[in-house]
């Protein structure tokens, strides 16, 4: 099993949602972050005083799959969050040892 860790903009989350959706991914974790990459922020002007914003508004997605999903999954993912400019995000593929349902006891890829 893989942790999909999908760092994109937030105004693309229900479209890269809705992707995921349809490859049958059972469930995903949504979390507000901020953060920045290589584009380091930006300036912003307000009341006439320019400004740096380091921390960039982001959306995180956190799914675990098959190992045989992996490839369809970031393939989806870039394909409906892509807009081809600085700042579109990044996807880690974490080794997921064990899962654990809380409430049934129930391991492995069946607690997924």
């Amino acid at each position: 099993m893989k942790k999909v860790e999908i760092i994109i903009r937030p105004f693309k989350l229900d479209e890269v949602k809705e992707s995921l959706t349809e490859l049958d991914i059972k469930g995903m974790t949504v979390s507000e972050v901020k953060g920045f990459g290589r584009q380091r922020g930006h300036k912003e002007v307000y009341r006439g005083a320019e400004y740096q914003v380091d921390f960039m508004p982001k959306a995180k997605i956190e799914v675990v799959v098959e190992d045989d999903q992996v490839q369809s999954v970031v393939e989806t993912v870039m394909k409906a969050a892509r807009t081809g400019k600085v700042g579109d995000g990044k996807i880690f593929i974490i080794p997921v040892d064990d899962v654990v349902r809380i409430r049934t006891g129930e391991t492995g890829t069946g607690a997924v």
